[in-house]
């Protein structure tokens, strides 16, 4: 007997409670937006300008040792964390964000020295395993270049659905992806994590993933509404999503261990890249039920999708 996580045989009612989660969406939605007004995104050396040091001891020292030293060093805003040594060869790992910026070659790479000669000075041993800047002007770029990244993905997204299937379809795709991308930045807005361009690199792997998703059930409700055209669409869309929750719940697992993976062994610089496509799995899964399929739910879809693909099967061998 085979074993299966989810019977073949389910009958959930995604949309008994559709105005709950309809609810739960639009507070996640508006809640992200407040955070973002309130506390802004914890912006990386990507976005706001600057240098990351990243340095490894082979002696634990206090985060204040550090900071106290740069501070002296008169290198604008001073940030500190500690991380994981992802080799696992035992070492302390410390990050440090500086304000100084790239956009005199000169005076950064002095400015570098000064701050990696009072380091080796304070904490003999240590070792540098990356060092980057980037310039304010730079970072304005990227932070544009990163917003129309997504909205251009969300559009063409839309095009992709409306062409495939219908214009009620595309625009389901599109509230499902512009729910997802703004909850996941919003998070990183209320945890404070850092955000950087490898968490653009996430947001727009989430939406690939999320419309995939939405696309395997949209397809199998299409095939639905050809087989049962006097079935209404709630019970159509409900039986598309059950027909394919074992597809889904096995395809997020699998995904989900292997970003596990990722984010207990694979470092610092990968961690923030794995809690976003975490994020946004878990989230775009949602959204394809109770977003996406709400959305079509709501706006009707037309039923002679069968009765188009005759005619123009006739057609065609008329004209043989």
């Amino acid at each position: 007997m085979r074993f299966r996580l989810v019977p073949d045989t389910t009958n959930i009612d995604f949309f008994r409670y559709m105005r709950f989660w309809l609810a739960v969406s639009i507070i996640g939605v508006i809640g992200s937006f407040v955070s973002l007004a309130i506390f802004g995104l914890n912006y990386g050396v990507d976005f706001r300008g600057g240098t990351l040091i990243m340095a490894a001891t082979p002696e634990a020292h206090e985060v204040g040792e550090f900071r106290t030293l740069l501070t002296g060093l008169d290198v604008g805003e001073v940030g500190v964390t500690t991380a994981s040594d992802a080799t696992g060869a035992g070492r302390h790992v410390v990050l440090m964000r500086l304000g100084v910026t790239g956009e005199d070659a000169t005076n950064q790479r002095a400015a570098i020295a000064t701050v990696q000669g009072a380091l080796d000075k304070a904490f003999p041993g240590i070792t540098y395993l990356q060092v980057d800047s980037v310039g304010a002007k730079v970072s304005e770029e990227l932070v544009r270049d990163g917003v129309i990244a997504v909205l251009l993905s969300v559009v063409g997204i839309m095009i992709y659905v409306w062409l495939r299937f219908e214009w009620q379809f595309g625009l389901g795709a599109a509230a499902s992806l512009l729910h997802d991308a703004i909850v996941v930045v919003g998070l990183f807005s209320v945890f404070q994590l850092e955000f950087n361009l490898t968490i653009v690199a996430a947001v727009l792997t989430v939406l690939g993933y999320s419309i995939n998703d939405t696309v395997v059930v949209f397809d199998r409700v299409r095939e639905v509404l050809r087989k049962y055209k006097k079935m209404p669409l709630r019970d159509v869309l409900n039986l598309a999503l059950n027909e394919t929750l074992s597809r889904t719940v096995m395809t997020v697992l699998t995904t989900l261990l292997a970003l596990i993976a990722i984010l207990l062994f694979g470092g610092q610089t990968v961690r923030g890249f794995a809690i976003a496509v975490i994020f946004g799995i878990l989230i775009g899964t949602y959204s394809s039920i109770y977003v996406a399929s709400a959305v079509v739910l709501r706006l009707g879809v037309r039923r002679d999708w069968g009765a188009q693909k005759a005619e123009a099967d006739a057609k065609r061998d008329a004209r043989a």
